[in-house]
């Protein structure tokens, strides 16, 4: 019984982390440079977990009775990804020298961990995910609540982990700069995209 509602929890968080959105394209990029790595895979895994237990502990009832929370959550997330995405095309139109020096708030460790959390707690769809829906999910199985947040917990760590350092794993595809200008582009869509259907939630 606890062993499935474990696998139950984890399957049902990867199906929600796995698809490419704004925070996972920065990690993949930073895996990608190996910068920082560590650092931002750390904010982001712990970040989740917090979240997920907030959401089996019941917080999301709170979110959903706050909606101006997360029109100010919104507002600010989708400000962050248009600024990080005009970084990214500015990088990717700039050259493949400026692509290659990747000039952005991801240089210092500081500046890692700033964007990592703001990737993370400045998007209310992590909201709406964890504190509502992977709450609620998890309260169909009121015995064993715990060990559906720990199946989700695993699974979120595992991806961040995976994705953060498995990155370097495209280090030979990335050894010219015209393939730092895609990864660019590739980033700077993506951004755009989340903060477009940001606006719309």
């Amino acid at each position: 019984m606890q062993t499935a509602v474990f696998l139950s929890g984890l399957l049902f968080s990867l199906s929600l982390i796995v698809a490419i959105g704004a925070q996972n394209a920065y990690v993949l990029r930073q895996g990608a440079r190996r910068t920082h790595v560590g650092t931002v895979v750390l904010i982001c895994a712990a970040s989740d977990v917090a979240l997920i237990a907030a959401g089996v502990a019941g917080v999301g009832a709170v979110v959903i009775h706050r909606p101006g929370l997360l029109v100010i959550v919104r507002d600010l997330g989708a400000a962050l990804l248009v600024a990080y995405g005009v970084l990214a095309a500015r990088r990717a139109l700039g050259g493949a020298q400026a692509s290659l020096a990747a000039g952005d708030t991801g240089r210092t460790r500081r500046g890692a961990a700033a964007a990592a959390f703001g990737f993370t707690w400045l998007n209310p769809a992590v909201y709406l995910d964890t504190l509502v829906l992977l709450g609620t999910v998890a309260s169909a199985h009121p015995h064993a609540r715990w060990w559906f947040a720990a199946g989700a917990a695993a699974a979120s760590v595992a991806w961040f982990i995976g994705l953060g350092f498995g990155a370097r794993l495209l280090t030979p595809l990335l050894r010219s700069p015209q393939a730092w200008r895609l990864l660019d582009i590739f980033v700077a869509v993506v951004m755009t995209i989340t903060a477009l259907r940001t606006l719309s939630l």
